[in-house]
C-alpha cells in the first residue's frame, strides 16, 4: 500500500507532458477545487481527473465479486470513492467547470486520443 501513489502517477505525467508539448498550460493537483483535479486548465475552466481502475471502480459490478480479502473494507471504500467522484463532478459542473475523467488504461492505450478529447473541450 505504501507504494501506491496519489499523484504524479505515470498516466498523469504522460498526459501532462503530452498536453504541455501541444502548448496547453495547466495547473496540477489544483487544491482550490473540489476533488483536487489532477490537471486544471483555468483559462478554459476544464478539470481533468485520471482515475485508477481499482480505486475508482472501473467495471465495478464484476470486479467487486472478485475481491478476495477484506471485502468488508474494500467494497464500501471503493463505493464511497465512486460516490465522491460523482459528487465532485456535480459540484464542479455547478460552478461552470467542465469535467473530463480518464481511466488510467485509456491513457496507457491511447494517449493521443485522450489529448484530442482534451483539445476538443477547449474549443
Amino acid at each position: 500500500m505504501s507504494k501506491i501513489r496519489g499523484k504524479d502517477t505515470k498516466p498523469e505525467v504522460a498526459l501532462r507532458k503530452a498536453l504541455w508539448a501541444k502548448g496547453i498550460r495547466y495547473l496540477k493537483n489544483y487544491k482550490k477545487l473540489n476533488g483536487n483535479p489532477d490537471i486544471y486548465i483555468s483559462k478554459h475552466r476544464l478539470a481533468i481527473f485520471i482515475d485508477g481502475e481499482f480505486w475508482h471502480g472501473y467495471k465495478w459490478a464484476e470486479k467487486k465479486e472478485k475481491i478476495k480479502s477484506n471485502k468488508e473494507y474494500w467494497i464500501p471504500k471503493i463505493e464511497r470513492n465512486m460516490a465522491r467522484d460523482m459528487d465532485n463532478n456535480q459540484q464542479l459542473e455547478y460552478l461552470g467547470i467542465t469535467v473530463l475523467r480518464f481511466w488510467e488504461h485509456e491513457i496507457k492505450k491511447d494517449l493521443e486520443g485522450c489529448v484530442k478529447k482534451v483539445i476538443g473541450k477547449l474549443g
